[in-house]
């Protein structure tokens, strides 16, 4: 067996998917098959138990996932001696919003390339509050995701920034009086735009049910880009991060509502999983986040 083999052993092992393996491998998913029975055969044990439903390890499984990281390591550990620095290598998959690409990442992924040019990137998009989702089921290393009100069993998150939550209206309909109730937007009467789940409208949802309010919802949508359009368009009023509104194209056909209710801030950073972050390319994209990373939450 080689470190190459090892390495494939320990992707199927972190992953327990052959599918997710083969492709975070680069293999086709007969080379990858083939590579596990070589080691099987070499140990002379099963080192999977494999149905339609699950991928597990066996004991020598797990013995062997536990000899092969030493291994592993040892081997990156020479090398990186002999180089004079620490090799890291593998492939990474991040997932995260169209704007959280445009805002918080772009420095960030640079300077990882910079300091670990043998990882191979994959960078996915798509609506913010699919973020956790794509860490739990282990379609994803990382990603950049809200910080939940409370603490979820086997994830991590780091908090890099602060970003206020606004309600936004039409700015074409400037000159139209909003309907108020002791001086604050009466969420009663005005239509709403809102999030179909995710942190914001959970919070929103929290702050009406205090106030045993009937909200007016008039639609309903997936994702902060596409809430802004509608609210563009005249269909009632949104609330969204300003993180996402500061980058939006229609940030300047939409308002800020200073008589909207105050709702606690989003704080965004990234997530992942404990069994992720064991692995060294994981752990080094993570911790130079934590090394640029200002903001302090209190959990």
């Amino acid at each position: 067996m080689d470190i190459r083999e090892l390495e494939i052993f320990l992707t199927v092992a972190d992953l327990l998917h052959f599918g997710r393996a083969s492709q975070a491998c680069n293999l086709s998913p007969s080379a990858l098959t083939r590579t596990i029975q070589r080691l099987e055969d070499e140990i002379e044990q099963p080192l999977f138990v494999r149905d339609n439903r699950r991928v597990a390890l066996t004991p020598a499984g797990e013995r062997f996932r536990d000899y092969a990281r030493r291994s592993v390591q040892e081997w990156k550990s020479f090398r990186g001696a002999v180089k004079g620095t620490e090799a890291i290598s593998g492939t990474l998959s991040i997932y995260a919003s169209v704007t959280a690409v445009y805002s918080l990442l772009p420095r960030l992924l640079e300077a990882f390339r910079s300091a670990h040019r043998d990882v191979q990137l994959e960078l996915s998009t798509g609506a913010a509050e699919r973020a956790v989702a794509q860490v739990q089921n282990g379609e994803i290393d990382l990603a950049v995701a809200a910080l939940p009100d409370r603490q979820q069993a086997h994830l991590e998150f780091l908090p890099i920034i602060s970003t206020p939550l606004l309600f936004i209206a039409p700015r074409q309909k400037e000159g139209l009086p909003l309907p108020l109730r002791d001086g604050q937007l009466d969420l009663r009467r005005t239509p709403l735009v809102v999030p179909q789940k995710g942190l914001s409208r959970r919070r929103l949802d929290q702050w009406l049910r205090t106030r045993r309010i009937l909200p007016n919802i008039t639609s309903e949508v997936s994702g902060n880009e596409a809430l802004i359009a509608m609210v563009r368009l005249g269909c009632g009023i949104g609330i969204v991060p300003e993180l996402v509104l500061a980058r939006s194209p229609f940030r300047d056909e939409v308002r800020i509502l200073e008589t909207a209710p105050q709702l606690s801030p989003y704080v965004v950073g990234l997530c992942s999983t404990r069994r992720n972050l064991q692995r060294p390319v994981v752990r080094a994209f993570w911790q130079l986040a934590e090394k640029r990373s200002g903001v302090k939450v209190d959990f």
